[in-house]
């Protein structure tokens, strides 16, 4: 799948892949893997300004241990619980 996708797209892949904790980098990777290519411009937006935030925040967001925060509550951020809740 990588090489079939833009330079934007594969950047992300690669950063959902170097996250900074392995738990991340699974979660994160996979989920890229899987939908990176089907994102819109907007959803590829709102993915990329997610991976701003700390490490550590965004681990606990997706198992639960903190809430998820009002600016990034939101249809990627449902996509990430969904598909960590599948795994």
């Amino acid at each position: 799948m990588p090489e079939s996708l833009d330079p934007r797209r594969k950047r992300l892949l690669f950063r959902s892949r170097h996250m900074g904790t392995a738990e991340n980098d699974i979660l994160f990777g996979r989920f890229a893997e899987r939908h990176l290519a089907g994102l819109t411009d907007d959803q590829l937006d709102r993915y990329e300004a997610l991976l701003q935030n700390n490490d550590v925040d965004l681990f606990k967001w997706l198992t639960g241990k903190a809430p998820v925060p009002e600016e990034v509550d939101h249809d990627v951020m449902a996509m990430l619980l969904d598909f960590k809740n599948n795994l």
